[in-house]
């Protein structure tokens, strides 16, 4: 297997740990959020240094590295909700609606042709949202969980699009190094929020999000991009969900019900037919 295969299958694979923190870390999001974003910067600083990397960005992009931040924190801040409020697989599950949004939400951004796909993947994803939902109570944590992973499903493909749309002409390493430092600047607000004490073990947790499933996951990823297509690369990244249900599994004992497996099956094949025909017809 080539080098940035495994590269690229490690930092899905890191990536896919993400998730479990927001059970064993007993913090609110938002301060789990503000941790990783603040060890991600400090390390992708450092690489960027390493690689002699420049941190000039256009004049123009100075708008719009801010509102990365902002979406980059909200994004996360309800993808670790959902998570506590539910399990780590309805959080990824939902999450990973994101490129359904994507496919409709950008023909409309960019004035492309609107294909089939484009009104049928949505319609075949709220079905297997359904199935995930217990009942339509929206007092329950499973169905509230559902809600706000699919939201941050919602906050990550505007990222995405603004990304594509106005963000081009530097790399990967320091577009994501801006946008986790906007997004620390709009969490640090919440320390003066929250009176709580984190214990030794949830800022080493915090510590390790940030850095290495993180910081060095998301570089890792960008070095792999190099010489990896996108559509491989697409492939790849849909295992995330995959990978972090079997850790779920593996490190907390989650065993997803049979009712979220199969909505679980559903939302992923589109998610994973959408990102297939996103990056053939780009």
């Amino acid at each position: 297997m080539r080098k940035e295969v495994v590269e690229l299958h490690g930092a899905v694979f890191l990536f896919g740990f993400a998730g479990l923190f927001g059970k064993i870390i007993s913090l609110p999001t938002m301060m789990i959020v503000l941790g990783r974003v603040v060890f991600a910067a400090i390390f992708l600083f450092l690489v960027m240094i390493y690689r002699k990397e420049g941190f000039k960005v256009p004049k123009r992009d100075l708008l719009y590295l801010p509102v990365l931040g902002l979406l980059l924190a909200v994004h996360w801040s309800l993808f670790f909700y959902s998570i506590q409020l539910s399990t780590v697989a309805i959080g990824l599950i939902t999450y990973s609606t994101f490129p359904i949004f994507t496919a409709v939400l950008e023909p409309w951004i960019f004035k492309e042709k609107i294909r089939k796909m484009n009104v049928v993947l949505p319609i075949i994803t709220f079905i297997g949202i359904l199935f995930i939902v217990p009942n339509l109570n929206v007092q329950n944590n499973v169905t509230q969980g559902v809600i706000w992973g699919t939201l941050s499903g919602l906050t990550f493909s505007f990222l995405t699009i603004i990304n594509r749309k106005y963000v081009q002409e530097y790399s990967s390493v320091t577009l994501a190094f801006y946008q986790d430092s906007f997004a620390a600047i709009f969490l640090l607000p919440i320390l003066f929020l929250f009176d709580v004490s984190p214990s030794f073990s949830d800022i080493a947790y915090v510590v390790l999000l940030g850095i290495v499933f993180t910081g060095l996951a998301h570089t890792l990823f960008i070095s792999s991009l190099s010489r990896v297509n996108a559509r491989t690369a697409s492939i790849i990244a849909s295992l995330e969900p995959l990978y972090g249900i079997i850790l779920a599994f593996v490190f907390l004992n989650e065993v997803p019900a049979i009712h979220t497996a199969i909505g679980g099956a559903i939302v992923l094949a589109t998610s994973f037919y959408a990102t297939l025909n996103l990056t053939k017809f780009k």
